[in-house]
């Protein structure tokens, strides 16, 4: 990018000077090309951070205009790549977060109190802000979408790190999962039928509101919100919720009964924008009795015993009669969602597989226990076997080699970033107001032109 030419930089001197004129209190902190960077944005994601808990590394007012200013040199790239976004997908996300602070703060009253401004003026920013990190992601895959990894380019990383810049790996497992869900006998199936067919009635007659109903009885977190869920797509839904929910058009009715994985649902249609929804439901979950739960567990007993005499082995009992969708094609190994290994560290694992993994050998299966279902919330029965035990060290290449490719790829790809930052800036008009120069930054910002 060539330097900005002189009629361009009066042109935002210009612009600052009529801002200061049109709001006295507006102070101009930066200047990134014919961008302006403002205090109150400074002060505004600053409020922000704050509220989200995200760590602050040094003065938020040399740190957040920095960050700020590297944004606009991406966002600036990203207009010359014509890099788009899918809206829907930020909607998405953007309601999600919103839902999120009403939940926390306690209603949207309450949100519009903290950060000062309209749901509608939040939605606004938010899909401004959202879209523009999504476009910046996309210009950073693109600048580092060429980089290639061999396994000598890991190793000479490896070889050249400080001794003290060497991760050190606790103790990590690889589980194997082989689970039931407890058989729910039909009579409380149909008593969790009737009461939600009795909300519907009293919905349907006026006696009661549907929001109302969601906050006293709904056996989901959206109870406290009344059931309402957000705007979402068909891919963020349940099928079965989705196929009904989408096909509502009178808010003023109720759905027919739902059953997905999670229980039964009723649903109420608050509003359609193009391909999202937003509905609020009421979820009740059919209980599992002690009884349920005991013949369950008699039966893994006699799963893990017919294993034990070597009738089938555990893969094969996992691939025929487990339950967990996400484990019975893969052998019933768990797969690690922060890392994408089949590595756990003890900590990772949900309490009671890691109560059961602490007291086995490699190779051994554990007796029959009962769990909750981290996505149902719901009690199952499990037996887990201990593939593998990794006791914590040093990482090395023969043990950790994933992991340390992962670093190496983490930081080549932040050197190619740097390196191009660093260009950009030496290409762009930069200039930084007196009582914000003041700082160590971490690019050169203040460069002689």
């Amino acid at each position: 990018m060539k330097h900005l030419t002189l009629s361009i930089i009066l042109s935002v001197i210009a612009t600052i000077t009529t801002t200061a004129q049109n709001n006295i209190a507006e102070e101009v902190a930066w200047v990134i090309g014919d961008q302006i960077i403002y205090k109150s944005e400074i002060e505004e994601m600053y409020q922000q951070m704050q509220y989200e808990r995200t760590p602050i590394n040094g003065n938020p007012y040399c740190v957040i205009p920095e960050r700020i200013a590297v944004e606009k040199l991406f966002l600036h790239q990203a207009d010359l790549d014509t890099v788009e976004v899918q809206n829907s997908m930020i909607q998405q996300q953007v309601d999600s977060r919103i839902n999120y602070y009403i939940t926390n703060l306690g209603s949207k009253e309450k949100v519009e109190q903290y950060f000062r401004k309209s749901i509608p003026q939040m939605r606004e920013e938010m899909m401004e802000q959202w879209g523009n990190q999504s476009r910046i992601q996309q210009v950073q895959s693109s600048l580092t979408k060429n980089m290639k990894i061999t396994p000598s380019d890991v190793r000479k990383y490896f070889s050249e790190l400080d001794k003290d810049s060497i991760p050190y790996v606790p103790l990590q497992v690889e589980v194997q999962i082989l689970t039931q869900n407890p058989t729910i006998p039909r009579q409380e199936i149909e008593d969790v039928k009737a009461r939600l067919r009795d909300y519907t009635n009293r919905i349907n007659s006026g006696e009661s509101d549907f929001s109302t109903l969601a906050i006293l009885y709904s056996e989901d977190g959206s109870s406290v919100r009344g059931g309402e869920i957000g705007f979402m797509g068909r891919g963020h839904l349940e099928p079965e919720y989705a196929a009904v929910a989408f096909n509502l058009n009178d808010p003023k009715k109720v759905s027919k009964i739902v059953e997905t994985q999670y229980g039964f649902h009723i649903i109420q249609l608050i509003e359609k924008r193009g391909d999202r929804i937003n509905t609020r439901h009421i979820l009740l979950k059919p209980k599992v009795s002690d009884n349920d739960l005991m013949a369950s567990i008699n039966r893994l007993d006699s799963v893990r015993n017919e294993i034990l005499d070597k009738k089938f082995t555990f893969e094969e009992a996992t691939s025929v009669i487990s339950h967990d969708k996400d484990t019975r094609n893969n052998k019933g190994t768990m797969v690690n969602e922060e890392s994408g290994t089949v590595r756990f560290e003890m900590s990772q694992l949900p309490q009671e597989i890691s109560k059961e993994v602490n007291n086995l050998k490699p190779g051994e299966i554990s007796k029959p226990f009962i769990m909750k279902d981290p996505k149902r919330n719901s009690e199952i029965v499990a037996i887990v076997k201990l593939t593998a035990r990794i006791d914590g060290h040093k990482a090395n290449l023969s043990d950790d080699y994933q992991l340390i490719k992962s670093m190496y790829e983490k930081s080549a790809k932040a050197k190619i970033i740097e390196d191009w930052i660093d260009k950009k800036i030496e290409d762009t008009y930069i200039r930084i107001e007196d009582g914000w120069r003041d700082c160590e930054f971490e690019h050169n910002w203040l460069k002689n032109k």
